[in-house]
């Protein structure tokens, strides 16, 4: 009997340059560290306990949920791991230990899992954990009221509080080297502006993150924040403010760019991050919600199948 060579053909891609999901969640996680260690030398104690409950929590029901569906554990990836420190940097230092196991619980459970696992969630798993808290324990999760009374090693500021309260000429008070060096009231990992942008920069240059995302998001937040700054100056911040302030950046480099709910396609992308630019400042300037960039992440999550239908031609086609 002659011997034969047997052939296996597998689906795309053939070439494969040994990254995979672990290399991903690792080179985020170690971009979100300068944000997340300015949040624990700013918090004390208290932060050290918040992200170790959400980063545990989020491991222990990936386990849990794996269990349960009979599937392979997925733990060892170092997506839930990711997924529960990035829900920790958006939150406050005071939030109970409770609260940080729910949201985890629903990131996991209702944003991931039940989709399918990694890959397969429509919508960002943060972020539709944060967005249910806000409308379940919303005075839990609201800086303004959670931090009011908070010992802070500095004096902070809470500018989106204070612009909604007080106006656009309160912003005066405000440096916006302070703003960008994180001296002002927020989530544990979400006002380091220095430490985000060097984190997305390193995401950009490992190839975790495509450019198009956030780059497109920060210019729809600046133009749109520009324009209301331009028609009444003296209701609207500018757009420098807006940059600085609130979930922007995190948005920008952690948040609008996740994986499975993001465009795919070049030109979807731009449209989807300056569509949700857009929308953060049309939140925050016109809307009940002082910020706008989780509900306008959702929005742009919720378009995005329609955008990435946005292709070029194939090839020898004929229109």
């Amino acid at each position: 009997m002659s011997k034969q060579n047997k052939y296996i053909v597998s689906h795309a891609p053939f070439w494969h340059d040994g990254s995979g999901i672990r290399e991903r969640s690792y080179h985020t996680i170690l971009a979100a560290l300068p944000a997340v260690l300015m949040g624990l030398f700013q918090y004390g104690v208290p932060a050290v306990g918040v992200v170790s409950v959400a980063v545990g929590t989020a491991i222990l029901w990936e386990w849990a949920m794996n269990k349960a569906m009979k599937r392979p554990l997925t733990i060892g990836d170092g997506n839930a791991a990711l997924i529960g420190l990035v829900f920790a940097m958006l939150i406050p230092a005071t939030t109970p230990w409770w609260v940080v196991a729910v949201g985890t619980l629903i990131a996991i459970g209702i944003g991931k899992q039940i989709f399918g696992g990694i890959g397969g969630n429509p919508f960002n798993p943060v972020v539709v954990s944060l967005s249910i808290l806000i409308v379940s324990w919303g005075h839990l999760v609201d800086f303004d009221t959670a931090l009011v009374s908070y010992d802070f090693a500095f004096n902070p500021s809470y500018p989106l509080g204070v612009l909604k309260y007080f106006g656009v000429s309160a912003i005066d008070d405000f440096s916006y080297l302070g703003l960008l060096l994180g001296q002002q009231a927020g989530g544990i990992g979400a006002t380091f502006g220095l430490g985000l942008i060097l984190g997305g920069i390193y995401l950009i240059l490992k190839g975790c993150v495509r450019w198009e995302i956030p780059v497109a998001f920060l210019a729809g937040v600046f133009i749109s924040a520009l324009i209301f700054n331009i028609v009444d100056p003296s209701r609207y911040a500018g757009p420098f403010f807006h940059l600085l302030t609130g979930y922007t950046l995190i948005g920008a480099f952690f948040l609008a760019p996740e994986d499975s709910s993001s465009p795919v396609n070049p030109i979807p992308m731009l449209i989807y991050g300056a569509g949700a630019g857009v929308m953060t400042v049309l939140i925050r300037n016109i809307g009940v919600f002082v910020d706008g960039v989780l509900l306008a992440v959702l929005m742009m999550n919720l378009v995005n199948p329609l955008l990435d239908k946005i292709r070029p031609k194939a090839l020898g086609k004929v229109g």
